[in-house]
């Protein structure tokens, strides 16, 4: 057990440590999972949904973390705003309408796990709910990631992928039942993938509504929100092997071009 706290990380368990870290003058802590002292494995930037760094990021860490990769669990708020509904929405706000700081903030959590010196150098993100929508918007912004997953995310934007632009591959695994993802949503996004001329894939669930992997949602306690175990099982088991199949041979981006700030 380490009690260092100096700006990297403290270890919390051997596959668990706190990671601190900025983008620019923002103070940000993550949570870092599966780290190997004797190997390098892929990573993965997982993107909290819309309530910050909770329990469900967590969980959803480690299951990751659990296949065998070195998994950032980022922050996308900063410090001391999860919990606080009020500065919640207003940094979620602030990032869902502005690409570039959506972009930005979930760079920066890519730089920290690539700062940490414990991945292969190939990498994926991964986002739920909002989340998802920062993993498409980095995508968008040409980041340098093998590929980029939504999982009940949002798949409008206000700043469209341009053709050539769109450098991971894609996956969005979306509720038939979502109403806060309606059908214009989904057919809009397909047609900005194909004119960006992207590798993209979208795997809708028959009747799952939004926030599917969240187990602790019930049917009814937040509107257009329930857990569905059938589409939670499906969707980590079809987002995987995309995950594994983008990244088997992809080359290390170690040292590659940040998106533009």
């Amino acid at each position: 057990m380490m009690s260092r706290f100096n700006g990297n990380f403290v270890r919390m368990s051997s596959t668990e440590q706190i990671v601190a870290y900025h983008d620019a003058d923002t103070p940000l802590t993550g949570v870092l999972y599966g780290r190997d002292p004797h190997r390098k494995l892929p990573g993965i930037l997982l993107i909290h949904g819309g309530a910050g760094l909770d329990e469900h990021a967590r969980e959803q860490g480690r299951r990751w973390a659990a296949l065998g990769y070195t998994v950032l669990a980022c922050d996308m708020y900063g410090d001391g705003v999860a919990g606080d509904r009020q500065r919640v929405m207003g940094r979620l706000t602030a990032l869902r309408d502005d690409p570039d700081l959506l972009a930005g903030r979930a760079q920066a959590g890519l730089d920290a796990l690539r700062d940490q010196g414990a991945t292969t150098g190939a990498y994926g993100v991964v986002g739920y709910c909002f989340g998802g929508l920062a993993a498409l918007t980095l995508a968008r912004a040409g980041a340098g990631v093998a590929a980029a997953i939504s999982i009940h995310g949002s798949l409008a934007t206000p700043r469209p992928a341009r053709p050539g632009t769109v450098t991971a591959r894609v996956l969005a695994c979306h509720g038939s039942a979502d109403p806060h993802v309606p059908l214009e949503h989904v057919t809009a996004f397909a047609r900005e993938m194909d004119g960006a001329r992207a590798d993209w894939r979208l795997i809708m669930y028959g009747g799952a509504m939004h926030g599917f992997t969240h187990r602790d949602a019930r049917a009814g306690a937040t509107p257009g929100v329930a857990y569905d175990e059938v589409a939670d099982r499906r969707s980590f088991a079809d987002a995987s092997r995309f995950l594994a199949d983008a990244i088997d041979g992809a080359e290390p981006i170690d040292g590659a071009e940040p998106v533009d700030r």
